[in-house]
């Protein structure tokens, strides 16, 4: 049985028993401020050497090694295996193997698990809005789903989990972001709350699951908008690019985690 610290996220599903996630929060690392410090980025300034322990640290708990991605806000994923090495251009993996786990780095964006009824495979992909978004309705989720259909793996009964995230209450953007999702329905509307600077509030995790009920995932659990998943509102918990880098110039990320077991 995995010990994790008593605060990271264990996701609340009734995903198979073998099926076995975790989200990281900034608790329980070695590095200093300001990513003190169970920074998982190696590429925020972060010492090197501190990174590598809290990375050590993760695959110890996890009881197998946690793939990182280089994560560019695009909507590739990747397969993996025992030899896939970290690094590859991504922002989504899935795999049906038990020597390795799925992990995706956020601090504001919004992780997505995934598996099937049945946990014949594990899923999970970097939802930022550009990534959910994607080219003419096509985002990262969409893409995903469509790789592992075509890779023979059974997508008809397929449940997610929606990690912590940056809330409606912080996210504001611009008519380029709206834009983006708008397909003239008024779901998608409803996700945009006009400010009086000419700017919008956006519900992030709300957009995430009208894609996947698009995409036929009936069983969506975890984050709701509500404030108690706002990574911006909670600085001693959770790491926010948005929050941290006007501060102090750099932000710490976290990994939502998805893995096989035996």
């Amino acid at each position: 049985m995995n010990h994790f610290p008593a605060r990271w996220i264990r996701p609340n599903w009734p995903a198979p028993d073998r099926v076995q996630a975790v989200m990281t929060n900034r608790e329980a690392g070695a590095s200093a401020a300001p990513w003190n410090s169970m920074n998982l980025g190696d590429h925020v300034g972060d010492v090197p050497a501190h990174v590598q322990a809290n990375r050590d640290h993760l695959t110890h708990l996890l009881g197998r090694r946690p793939v990182f991605l280089k994560q560019v806000h695009g909507v590739h994923s990747v397969h993996l295996s025992g030899a896939s090495p970290d690094g590859s251009v991504a922002d989504a993996c899935w795999t049906q193997g038990t020597q390795v786990a799925c992990a995706i780095m956020v601090a504001d964006c919004l992780p997505v698990l995934l598996c099937d009824a049945k946990g014949q495979w594990v899923a999970a992909a970097h939802a930022g809005w550009r990534g959910l978004a994607g080219p003419q309705g096509q985002g990262v989720l969409e893409t995903l789903i469509s790789d592992l259909s075509q890779a023979g793996c059974d997508v008809s009964h397929v449940m997610a989990w929606l990690g912590p995230c940056i809330g409606p209450d912080a996210f504001e953007v611009g008519a380029d972001v709206l834009h983006a999702f708008d397909d003239g329905s008024a779901a998608i509307r409803s996700m945009f709350e006009a400010q009086s600077n000419g700017q919008f509030k956006a519900n992030l995790a709300g957009l995430a699951r009208l894609r996947l009920q698009a995409l036929g995932v009936r069983h969506v659990h975890g984050n709701d908008g509500a404030p108690v998943w706002c990574t911006v509102s909670q600085p001693q918990l959770f790491f926010s690019h948005r929050r941290d880098s006007r501060a102090l110039g750099q932000s710490g990320r976290m990994a939502a985690c998805i893995w096989l077991g035996a």
